[in-house]
């Protein structure tokens, strides 16, 4: 890839609002073009329907939840860092929807535009003869009502006129096969497909039921409605394709209610004991954060331009390089230093658990721990060897097992793409990445120094280890992506320890700690300039 290459169109952040419209103040978030791409990679890799090779992945369920979470967390922290309240949920599926949205996108069908959705706009029932496709929003009342209960339950109907406990193992894994409705969902008879039917709803607010008649053409979306659609139809916004959902405001009030469904069930079950915290002789005594050419424990932020060949989204003659100039975020590389003492008489493996969060809510007020662990966000990790005595770990940002680097965000998926009747190199194909964008793996932070906590835990790997032949292939982005063709390389739940509610007495995150744990203040400073990007280091470059 070209850092600068002559003739880009450049595209402004101001692309598609001003600041006139609040919610334009994280547009460059939502509109990341390799956070939309991480997006719809990780569908692409994690289908909710199609050969069993392809769907039944280990704990396919359980990233549904993790995944969106995370999303859900990081958004969050942008919106305190832009003086904006966390995301409200879409609970009430009848009231009008205040965030407004014009994409100003084509389509790549025909190089179509994008349906905008003006503020104000109500949902209504579905009834589009020509998709084969109509539901009420009665129907996901009523399955929304039907997975609630299960989850006050801890049981759900498997079809076959039998039960299944929503045990603390795989319950979260089971629960996120229901609200996508995957084939893997025990009875989709009668939970349906919340997740689904809420994109599409919403995707269709404009024209429900099908009278703005246009012309002859097809859709495929990677949402379950929009297969093989036929008819000259006034098209789905982007709420109805995984490329580009992410970009809508409202993608993470609907989010922010699957979220919170997942969240019931995980507070329903028993906090984690001091005994399955600790890993025993293990004390972390000292973590920080070296950015070169900054204070002690600081992240910079700033933005950068990038050309990327946006082509694979065009489809009109003659084809050629689309080269696009996009500014977006991005941060300097940085490292943690970690001190740890093992007083053991022997030498033991560790898993480095390293994640951030905001310390202050939108009223200025401390976050309690049960507030600040629903923002925690994974920033990475690892293992490493523990020998008697003091241990000073080192670790680069840029080797986080949460991302991809920023040529695999944008690699290009035509070149030496197999067949898809080749179902499993299609599959391994598909599978390469698949990840966090590396620049997009620090929040933007304030010019005066947004103030946040990095948590550090280390706990016993022999606990935490997964018996299985090592991985080939890609192994970057593990954390939202796994291991192809392999379990996940963690027994613990995801997003351990900050899964599940405090035990009793806990009220902050020092209430929290355990020796095996360490908190330190950090500040995350934005610079409002654009700084060039340097390829990923350690990296093969890949030209578009």
């Amino acid at each position: 890839m070209h850092l600068h290459t002559q003739n880009a169109i450049e595209i402004p952040l101001d692309w598609t609002a001003t600041d006139a419209d609040p919610e334009h103040r994280v547009a460059y978030w939502r509109e990341d073009v390799g956070i939309n791409l991480h997006h719809w990679h990780w569908h692409l890799v994690y289908p909710f329907e199609g050969p069993p090779v392809a769907v039944q992945k280990d704990r396919r369920g359980e990233l549904f939840y993790y995944m969106h979470h995370a999303i859900m967390a990081r958004y969050n922290i942008e919106r305190l860092c832009n003086n904006l309240p966390r995301a409200r949920r879409l609970m009430n599926l009848r009231e009008p929807i205040p965030e407004a949205y014009f994409p100003k996108l084509d389509s790549m069908v025909a190089g179509r535009a994008w349906p905008a959705r003006p503020a104000g706009f109500v949902l209504s029932d579905v009834n589009r003869a020509a998709d084969a496709m109509r539901f009420d929003l009665s129907d996901i009342e009523l399955y929304r009502d039907r997975i609630m209960e299960a989850v006050h339950t801890r049981q759900v109907r498997n079809g076959k006129g039998g039960v299944i406990q929503l045990d603390e193992v795989t319950g979260i894994d089971i629960l996120g096969n229901m609200m996508e409705a995957s084939i893997l969902s025990p009875d989709p008879a009668y939970y349906g497909d919340v997740h689904n039917m809420g994109h599409v709803a919403i995707s269709f607010a404009h024209d429900p039921d099908h009278r703005y008649l246009v012309d002859n053409y097809k859709i495929i979306s990677r949402y379950r409605a929009f297969s093989d659609l036929v008819g000259f139809q006034e098209p789905f916004t982007i709420m109805g394709d995984a490329t580009t959902a992410m970009r809508d405001p409202v993608f993470y009030r609907w989010h922010a209610y699957v979220d919170y469904v997942f969240q019931i069930f995980k507070d329903s079950l028993s906090p984690y004991t001091v005994e399955q915290l600790v890993f025993p002789g293990i004390n972390v005594t000292d973590i920080r954060i070296n950015t070169p050419g900054a204070n002690p424990n600081t992240l910079n932020t700033h933005w950068s331009k990038s050309d990327v060949d946006l082509s694979r989204g065009l489809d009109f003659t003659p084809r050629g390089s689309i080269m696009a100039r996009l500014t977006h975020l991005n941060h300097d590389d940085f490292s943690y230093n970690i001190t740890v003492n093992n007083s053991n008489n022997k030498e033991l493996i560790g898993t480095v658990r390293i994640f951030i969060a905001p310390r202050f809510d939108e009223t200025g007020r401390q976050f309690t721990f049960h507030d600040q662990r629903m923002l925690m966000i994974e920033m990475d990790k690892f293992t490493t060897q523990l020998k008697r005595g003091q241990n000073v770990i080192s670790r680069e940002s840029v080797d986080s097992a949460l991302t991809i680097p920023f040529e695999a965000t944008f690699r290009n998926v035509d070149l030496n793409r197999p067949s898809d009747q080749d179902i499993a190199a299609y599959d391994a194909f598909n599978f390469c990445g698949c990840g966090w964008p590396q620049h997009m793996l620090v929040p933007k932070g304030t010019k005066s120094g947004y103030p946040m906590d990095m948590f550090v835990m280390i706990t016993n790997y022999e606990l935490d280890r997964v018996n299985q032949r090592d991985p080939t292939g890609c192994r970057e982005g593990v954390s939202f992506c796994g291991l192809r063709d392999l379990k996940y390389p963690d027994l613990r739940p995801m997003n351990f320890p900050f899964d599940r509610l405090g035990r009793t007495g806990v009220g902050s995150l020092n209430d929290f700690l355990t020796p095996n744990m360490k908190v330190q203040q950090i500040t995350v400073r934005f610079s409002d300039i654009v700084k060039p990007r340097q390829p990923s280091r350690g990296q093969t470059v890949i030209r578009l």
